[in-house]
């Protein structure tokens, strides 16, 4: 399917790794230019050097839970082009317990997890709806339907990625623009394969053995009993910032292999 996205601006936050690295490589391999953002310049450069010969890309390093970098990030942006789609993809989890996160804590989620979201919309969005052309997806996830009790903080940010996306839809009405929010469900990424070795080890067992007994114990209700990989997650993303997806707009699209017990 062609998805018309050559030559178009696109930005992926929190690109350096995992969800993110791989949806700004996919929007290359559809030919679009991409920026890639991460924390330190270290990290943005690798990643730029490694995705260069997907095609154009630029490395932008910022962190964006601070808002006067991110002031700093939005300008440099602007002065590559007209940005055609903003990936809001920043996020960050730990497993905890609930009387255990302190107020800091919570503060660090809504910064780090909606805030960047907020900013970057608040300021590319009206560009968007005044030239009548653009796309907005915030990653959110299955958590923010289904908390976790072991993440209560990260479901929480979740959910509010969700209300956002729908209000700010609101506002593009009868436009060519579009926001939506993508909810993965457990994602086979760098970091969960730290977490799933640290826990292995804890249990005694052996990677390939606590992954395979992982979904009957602890996400019974998913339907592919397996974790999604970042190539479909990427897929779903991808399309829906095309042409292809323009009556798609609003929604809070799954792609977590039918945990989620609803219509």
């Amino acid at each position: 399917m062609e998805l018309n996205l050559q030559n178009k601006l696109v930005l992926v936050t929190g690109s350096t790794g995992g969800i993110g690295k791989e949806v700004a490589k996919t929007f290359l391999q559809e030919g679009a230019t991409v920026i890639v953002n991460g924390r330190t310049e270290e990290r943005v450069s690798k990643v730029v050097e490694e995705l260069s010969s997907f095609g154009t890309v630029h490395g932008i390093a910022a962190d964006l839970a601070n808002a006067e970098e991110s002031k700093t990030f939005v300008q440099k942006v602007d002065a590559l082009g007209e940005l055609d789609v903003l990936i809001n993809n920043l996020a960050f989890f730990e497993v905890k317990a609930f009387e255990d996160v302190t107020d800091d804590e919570w503060m660090e989620y809504f910064q780090v997890n909606v805030m960047t979201a907020v900013r970057l919309s608040r300021h590319f969005l009206p560009k968007m709806i005044a030239r009548n052309s653009g796309r907005v997806i915030n990653l959110a996830s299955e958590a923010g339907v289904k908390p976790l009790p072991q993440m209560i903080p990260y479901s929480v940010t979740k959910t509010a990625l969700i209300s956002l996306s729908r209000g700010l839809a609101e506002l593009t009405k009868g436009k060519n623009v579009t926001v939506n929010s993508v909810l993965p469900g457990p994602t086979w990424t760098e970091g969960v394969e730290n977490y799933m070795e640290g826990a292995a080890k804890a249990e005694g067992k052996d990677l390939e053995t606590f992954t395979n007994e992982y979904f009957k114990v602890n996400e019974p209700t998913s339907l592919i009993q397996r974790f999604a990989t970042v190539e479909e997650v990427a897929s779903t993303i991808v399309f829906l910032s095309s042409d292809k997806a323009s009556a798609i707009n609003g929604v809070a699209q799954r792609v977590e292999g039918g945990i989620i017990r609803s219509l």
